[in-house]
């Protein structure tokens, strides 16, 4: 069987969760293939809302089997944490596996995540200070500790001691904290050892095997198309690569064996922290968005900024990821908008741009080009089929079918799994 990849198609918050969770029931293996717990995800299970940061969204659904995989990078106090939280509220966490080649934060890329953010100043990234980019710097640096370190003491304090050469001159003399030591390190990794062993695991061979026995396995990443290292908005962009690519490299599965790439991107646009965001609303408009759709981080809790849709970035991430599917959430917020702007072009200083400014420069300078579709008024959050959506949101999915480049399969009217409009399945 194939494998499926799940990514988001803005810069985050477009509701993967739900869409994975819509997918859960028809897939075998659920697999995080990039980030760590600095992004979220929000189910609504019936009266239940689960928040998830590290761990697949898998974990939900009976009988799939989770994977953190390789190209994760993993906070162990966070990470059991979560578990011992869903393990409170009667969730099976199991079925967990655990990349023996995932790297670790240590409590030194948290500090110095923080540090260097606030030594940054008006330059800063905007990052949540949960250490991941320093431990996506030491993994390509060739400092990081992976999980399979902690299961040979010796070299995991070899590797603490080469990392910590460098990390103390910075935190000593550059921001002036304090030391850190080899067993203040090594001691807090190593009492996570018997708990975690039983998980770990060659997941790239497992995940392999898996797929040649006829299981389905869907990659799900963390973060959005936006924010990739590479292909998003650098440098305000996060640490790794969520985009189609970096499933292959964040799993170890290859791509020829991925013929399907659905892309969630929401009725609007959002994204947190700093960077360019061309149709951010400043006005009543981007409140009323943010009150509506509840447009406050999952992990951090901070309001997320909110404008109109953004089909230029749509049209990106179509063609960045090879989307074969879209699924368009939030639609419901839109309800009771007379007429809703959605942007189709930009304007660089006099000039017209159909695909992404090539500089940042020219993204930072992009004016949007509005054009107005009509609104509804209706209450759609009930709607199971296409039919049963009022006209003018019907053609509002149809302008995203054809602004960005590829069919919408499934519609979110409402935070709820139930909530969802299939038009095309999805597996």
């Amino acid at each position: 069987m194939p494998a499926i990849v799940l990514l988001g198609a803005q810069w985050g918050d477009e509701g993967k969760g739900k869409a994975t969770d819509l997918l859960g029931s028809a897939v075998d293996y659920v697999v995080k293939f990039n980030g760590g717990n600095n992004a979220g995800h929000t189910i609504v299970i019936g009266a239940e809302t689960y928040a998830l940061h590290l761990l697949p969204s898998g974990i939900l659904t009976p009988g799939v089997v989770p994977v953190i995989g390789n190209g994760v990078v993993v906070d162990l106090a966070v990470l059991f944490e979560e578990i011992d939280a869903l393990e409170a509220r009667g969730v099976d966490t199991s079925r967990l596996v655990v990349s023996a080649n995932a790297h670790l934060i240590a409590p030194y890329n948290r500090t110095l995540d923080k540090v260097t953010e606030r030594f940054l100043g008006s330059r800063r990234i905007g990052t949540t200070g949960r250490g991941i980019g320093p431990t996506y710097a030491d993994k390509m640096s060739r400092v990081g500790i992976r999980v399979q370190d902690l299961f040979d003491e010796k070299i995991l304090r070899q590797k603490v001691e080469g990392a910590l050469e460098q990390k103390n001159q910075l935190l000593v003399k550059v921001f002036n904290r304090r030391a850190v030591t080899v067993d203040d390190v090594a001691d807090e990794l190593l009492g996570f050892v018997d708990r975690l062993r039983p998980m770990v695991a060659d997941t790239a061979t497992l995940l392999g095997k898996a797929l040649d026995d006829g299981r389905t396995v869907l990659l799900e990443g963390g973060q959005a198309t936006l924010l990739d290292v590479d292909h998003g908005t650098y440098p305000f962009v996060t640490s790794s690569n969520p985009t189609a690519g970096g499933a292959c490299t964040g799993s170890g599965i290859p791509p020829t064996r991925i013929d399907r790439v659905i892309a969630v991107i929401k009725a609007y646009t959002t994204r947190v922290g700093e960077g360019p965001f061309p149709t951010e609303l400043l006005d009543d408009d981007g409140a009323r968005l943010r009150s509506a759709g509840a447009e406050f981080g999952t992990t951090t809790g901070r309001p997320r900024r909110c404008g109109w849709f953004d089909a230029v970035l749509g049209r990106y991430a179509a063609r960045i990821n090879g989307v074969t599917d879209f699924v368009l959430t939030k639609l419901d917020v839109l309800t009771g908008r007379e007429k809703i702007p959605v942007c189709v072009a930009y304007e660089v200083d006099g000039v017209w741009h159909d695909e992404m400014p090539m500089t940042q420069t020219e993204f930072h300078h992009a004016v949007p080009v509005y054009e107005d579709l009509d609104g509804w008024n209706e209450d759609i959050s009930g709607a199971r089929s296409l039919a049963d959506l009022p006209s003018g949101a019907r053609a509002y999915v149809t302008a995203v079918e054809e602004l960005c480049g590829a069919p919408v399969s499934a519609v979110g009217v409402g935070p709820g799994r139930e909530q969802t409009v299939a038009i095309r399945d999805l597996v």
